[in-house]
């Protein structure tokens, strides 16, 4: 989608007008639907997500910043949304995520290649407190912290509840596969030190330029 054309829309959008929501939804409807998708586990779930988290991207579209890529202030509202489906859904999701955890894939998907659908898959098997924090963390890319802030929880639940996603995850998966999520799950740290790093060193250049 041009840049142009989508800011036309979104400015539609905060007029309120109707036709404009519906171009918007149109074409945003993959990119929010593949977010909401991991967060739950069934499409039709995923659609009552993407649903609220529209409603309220229309509802609050005058508090957009421009400055800001409008996918990644719609994603923050997807990930929003999908928590509030998980607190008010935890009681009855909980005991079906349990049970559905300890199946495995059949061996015709074992015998190929990971892909985005089977990966898809699995993670909508994970127990609800499991499959949120996976997906935030090793997904989405926020800190245990931010997602204490997010949820609720204390950052020590959430490393706990990921370290247990990895373990269902590892029984779910050939020894192969497993490496593979384990190797993701790596990078993310990599990566999470990497921006620590970064973040240090630049309070660290901050403090000298006012020094000067």
């Amino acid at each position: 989608m041009i840049e142009k054309e989508l800011q036309q829309i979104i400015d539609g959008c905060i007029e309120q007008d109707r036709h404009s929501q519906e171009l918007l939804y149109k074409k945003l409807y993959g990119f929010a639907m593949s977010i909401c998708l991991r967060y739950v586990e069934n499409r039709n779930e995923a659609s009552d997500v993407l649903n609220e988290g529209f409603f309220k991207a229309f509802t609050n579209i005058d508090k957009y910043d421009k400055s800001w890529p409008f996918k990644t202030w719609l994603s923050k509202i997807m990930h929003n949304a999908s928590i509030d489906y998980y607190r008010t859904n935890f009681k009855w999701t909980q005991l079906v995520g349990l049970e559905k955890s300890e199946s495995k894939i059949n061996d015709a998907t074992i015998d190929h290649k990971l892909d985005y659908e089977d990966l898809l898959s699995l993670i909508q098997r994970l127990p609800p407190a499991y499959r949120l924090v996976f997906n935030l963390y090793a997904v989405d890319g926020y800190s245990h912290e931010e997602i204490a802030e997010m949820t609720g929880i204390s950052a020590s639940t959430s490393r706990s509840n990921l370290h247990k996603a990895r373990m269902k995850l590892q029984q779910m998966l050939s020894v192969q596969q497993s490496v593979i999520i384990l190797l993701l799950l790596e990078l993310r740290k990599v990566t999470d030190d990497r921006k620590k790093a970064e973040n240090f060193m630049k309070i660290h250049d901050d403090h000298d330029l006012q020094g000067n």
